[in-house]
């Protein structure tokens, strides 16, 4: 008789154990759930700041996430144990307390307690503080990640294995974009949700477009280059040093190609100073500087280091023949990052007019880039520098005047033609400027070799008649 009682307790007992045991069973696949979203989430770059001010469970974050793998491997292995573990007991128990419904009970029991306590409610929390939780739960991870490590090491090389059956390689293209992609699109999610304004993403961008670009697609053409000929009389020379707007001026003797000097303005003056102004004593030999010559494909990000290094602001572009295609300044390059740079000596050229039915009127050499950054459009750059171009490369054709094309989501309509150059055009989007269909629409094609570079000569050759330019021709 005395048996019974003391049979009923322990089975008490044990009732409560198991108990105690799904409670921390659940504790800790929440702190599972909790961590593998937080560390996800957090921003490697505060953790880095972090980390820098001395705070060591940044650089454990850190660590974690660089074997990002092993991590969330550790993390979903403890997770499951855990609710296996908390699942297998609560139906143990209730299988003793009510019989074979327990299954069912159990079932519906633990469904809601995971999913609640154990899934959602952790993952809002980590999910909405992600760094505090990411530092909070650190040192923890980083132990659980050690316990897991043999069976981690194990169960990946038996993943790697069944991947590989399937031909899929893990080490091969762990990343489709680069450190500078990633970047460039983080900025423009911030912009997209107000947390960074228009200006500051365009600078940004910018900035990382400087690797790609190359010194030709920002060049003053030859043709939009003011020079002096050197055969001229000193006093002449100083007339035209004088008048013009820009304080670089290259020096050419015999044909116009064949630079053989710089002229600085401040060095003439220094120099008629010199001798007591009197312009027709220059020796403009001696005034002006040997030019400097640099590869047309030279990226800007190369070429502003260059810049910086020969603490030089001017530079004149060659092509592989050794002709001059034009100049380069540092303005330019700067420019690709702020904008357009305007000083009180800055021609007010026109080159593009924004019309009230939301479409833009552009001249043919108005560069792509810069009605891009003016509009806030997205038209590619790739296969040609400006707007003729790209409508050229596009019809495959040189088109005749009133011929409207339509690609990449926006209208063209050539509004003036001079010979084989189309010097004025009308772009709008598709359907936004409330013009009739398109009369000839172009189907953009995948371009040959040959196609390339003939679309590079004729952006060449287009330069050569335009009225008008979006920016001015010289650095100053």
């Amino acid at each position: 008789m005395h048996g019974a009682p003391a049979e009923v307790a322990a089975q008490g007992a044990d009732l409560w154990l198991d108990i105690a045991v799904v409670v921390i069973c659940i504790t800790l696949s929440a702190f599972f759930a909790a961590a593998e979203t937080a560390l996800t989430a957090a921003s490697r770059a505060r953790m880095h700041a972090i980390e820098k001010g001395g705070d060591k469970r940044a650089g454990i974050v850190t660590r974690l996430l660089e074997d990002r793998e092993r991590f969330i491997g550790a993390m979903l292995l403890g997770n499951n144990v855990a609710n296996i573990t908390a699942s297998a007991l609560i139906t143990s128990v209730l299988l003793a307390l009510v019989g074979e419904r327990g299954v069912l009970y159990a079932t519906v029991l633990m469904t809601v307690i995971i999913l609640v306590f154990a899934e959602v409610l952790p993952k809002t929390v980590a999910i909405n503080f992600p760094d505090r939780a990411s530092l909070f739960l650190a040192r923890m991870v980083a132990a659980m990640v050690a316990v897991f490590g043999p069976v981690l090491a194990a169960v990946e090389i038996l993943v790697r294995g069944i991947l590989r059956v399937f031909g899929v390689d893990l080490d091969e293209n762990r990343s489709m974009l680069s450190g500078v992609e990633e970047l460039k699109s983080a900025v423009d999610l911030l912009h997209q949700e107000g947390g960074v304004e228009r200006s500051d993403r365009d600078m940004v961008g910018g900035l990382l477009d400087l690797h790609e670009l190359e010194v030709q697609d920002v060049m003053v053409h030859r043709t939009k280059m003011q020079s002096i000929n050197a055969a001229l009389p000193p006093a002449e020379v100083l007339r035209e040093v004088l008048a013009s707007p820009h304080t670089r001026l290259p020096l050419w003797r015999g044909e116009p190609d064949e630079i053989v000097g710089v002229l600085h303005a401040k060095e003439v003056l220094r120099a008629l100073s010199e001798h007591g102004g009197d312009g027709s004593r220059l020796d403009i030999g001696a005034i002006a500087f040997e030019p400097w010559f640099v590869p047309a494909t030279t990226s800007l990000q190369d070429q502003l280091q260059e810049f910086l290094r020969r603490k030089q602001h001017f530079a004149l572009v060659v092509d592989e023949y050794g002709e001059v295609e034009g100049l380069v300044t540092l303005e330019d390059i700067l420019e690709e990052i702020v904008g357009d740079i305007r000083d009180e000596h800055d021609l007010a050229v026109q080159g593009l007019r924004v019309n009230a039915d939301g479409s833009v009127t552009v001249d043919g050499s108005v560069p792509i880039r810069d009605l891009n950054r003016v509009m806030n459009w997205e038209l590619p750059d790739e296969e040609a520098n400006t707007i003729a171009g790209l409508v050229i490369h596009e019809a495959q054709t040189i088109p005749d005047v009133g011929q409207v094309f339509t690609f990449h989501g926006f209208r063209f309509e050539v509004l003036r033609k001079v010979r084989n150059l189309l010097t004025l055009m009308r772009v709008a989007p598709d359907g936004g400027d409330g013009g009739p269909p398109a009369a000839k629409p172009a189907v953009p094609r995948p371009p040959t070799a040959t196609q390339r570079r003939r679309t590079a000569a004729a952006t060449s050759e287009r330069s050569r008649a335009v009225p008008f330019q979006p920016r001015p021709s010289a650095a100053k």
